[in-house]
């Protein structure tokens, strides 16, 4: 069975903080976002279709600080850079 690797992240806008999440299953990213700080304690995800350069960036920099301190995998990194167009460092 494909594991499922999530991973979420904040960043502050003039809206109020907004929560990303990538989720990875079956060799596939899949994002959504939501802004925290609603009537209820779940906020309503939103997907996200057309994922920007600048999330991959994102993504890819939550990653790497995961490896770092070894909370994630290498292939994980690689599929990010793969989508980035980028050669992962060995």
């Amino acid at each position: 069975m494909p594991s499922k690797e999530r991973h979420e992240w904040r960043e502050d806008t003039e809206e109020g903080t907004r929560i990303y999440k990538a989720v990875f299953f079956a060799k596939e990213w899949r994002f959504a976002s939501a802004l925290k700080g609603s009537r209820t304690n779940r906020p309503d995800w939103e997907d996200i279709d057309e994922v920007s350069e600048a999330l991959w960036e994102q993504l890819r920099d939550v990653l790497f600080r995961k490896y770092q301190r070894k909370r994630c995998s290498y292939r994980l990194l690689e599929s990010v850079d793969k989508k980035l167009g980028r050669d992962t460092p060995k």
